[in-house]
């Protein structure tokens, strides 16, 4: 994008993270999460975010509690600093200031400098959202847990266009959306939990930012960002670039510039967040551990296994897989005993085993195995569709 959008966004200017170096080791860390890694490993009770402190502050906080380098040991860093996280690099073969252009730390400023011409193009009335996923990039200083943070990832954003004054009922709205979305996919209540942003540390463009967090292995981490972004993205594009991307309501008969409510998830770590919380070891009978996926069936990526009993058994059970492919992710496992066949399935998440037996050939029926439950039931062959319409339904 054109590197006046990130001066019109404030990106340039004020989107970093502070770091600070170990003289000891070289290593680099980002000054607040030192901090909070601290306050989590001895239980102290945190009010508010260390996003919100000042430099100084961190620096007071480190130094009064001998914070130590995770990597050395010591405890001897240098002073803390503010460092841009957008990646720089130059168009064409000449490396200079009229040159320089940035890969993009977010997809929304891409949705606002559109917003005119989505909005006239598509004839739509406000209330409305524009939603994009693609890949955003950041610099970040100390990348890590696997996915969790990484600097290229894959980010889902709706950018949200509602009437002023409305802001905050739709930002509550689109608060209870997610929540709803995520447990309905089948995340557990005691994995999940909301914070809202203390005033002091909600970011430049924000009137109230609420975070949903999952309990990872690791500790909590974000997962999902809504925030109220007022009309202040609008405004910085109008004023910088001189086009006016405000909005007249025919009905009102009045213009305005629309205020933006943008729930923001990381693909990647949502993908992270559903591994980690349907991931289990079961402690069956006989001492046997069965691993699973729990993965809701909208979400599992195969959702039907078609075990035929015998190899003899080929023609009936691939017609049943052929068919059921046109509608499902499906996949046909003809080796190895029936229990090791489930095992493998379960250990994909796949919700839904068929088996086809030589009963099968004779009253036309299969059985269907449950992957949580592991309960079987009989089902015609020619009611399948039917039944599992209703088992993915979400």
């Amino acid at each position: 994008m054109n590197p006046q959008t990130w001066i019109a966004s404030g990106h340039l200017g004020g989107f970093s993270d502070p770091l600070m170096d170990c003289k000891e080791c070289h290593e680099r860390f980002r000054a607040d999460k030192i901090i909070e890694d601290y306050m989590q490993e001895n239980s102290i009770a945190m009010e508010g975010s260390v996003d919100a402190w000042s430099n100084e502050e961190m620096s007071t906080y480190i130094e009064e509690h001998n914070i130590c380098c995770p990597s050395c040991g010591k405890h001897n860093f240098t002073e803390i600093r503010q460092f841009n996280l957008m990646f720089k690099t130059f168009q064409g073969v000449t490396e200079d200031a009229k040159n320089t252009v940035y890969l993009r730390p977010e997809t929304a400023q891409g949705i606002f400098v559109n917003f005119k011409n989505v909005q006239r193009t598509s004839r739509k009335k406000i209330p409305f959202g524009i939603g994009q996923i693609g890949k955003s990039f950041r610099n970040e200083i100390t990348p890590g847990n696997f996915t969790f943070r990484t600097r290229e990832f894959e980010q889902m954003e709706l950018e949200f266009f509602c009437e002023p004054d409305t802001d905050l009922e739709w930002f509550a709205y689109w608060k209870e959306f997610c929540i709803n979305w995520l447990k309905d996919l089948g995340m557990k209540e005691e994995e999940m939990r909301v914070r809202d942003h203390e005033q002091e540390e909600l970011s430049f463009y924000s009137k109230a930012t609420s975070d949903i967090e999952f309990l990872f292995p690791f500790g909590w981490g974000e997962l999902w960002g809504i925030a109220d972004r007022t009309n202040y993205d609008l405004t910085q594009h109008m004023n910088v670039s001189k086009e006016d991307l405000s909005y007249f309501d025919d009905e009102k008969k009045t213009k305005y510039v629309p205020y933006v409510i943008e729930p923001s998830l990381g693909a990647d770590r949502v993908v992270l967040a559903f591994l980690c919380g349907a991931y289990d070891e079961e402690e069956l009978e006989g001492e046997d551990v069965r691993t699973v996926l729990h993965f809701h069936p909208a979400l599992a990526p195969v959702k039907i296994g078609v075990l035929p009993l015998s190899k003899k058994l080929a023609d009936g059970a691939g017609k049943i897989y052929a068919e059921l492919s046109k509608y499902y992710n499906c996949e046909y496992d003809d080796r190895g005993n029936i229990g090791k066949r489930y095992r493998r399935q379960d250990e994909i998440g796949t919700p839904f085993c068929i088996t086809y037996d030589f009963e099968s050939e004779t009253d036309g029926c299969v059985t269907v195995r449950d992957r949580d439950s592991m309960e079987q039931e009989r089902i015609k062959i020619g009611e399948l569709k039917t039944y599992f319409e209703k088992k993915f339904e979400f």
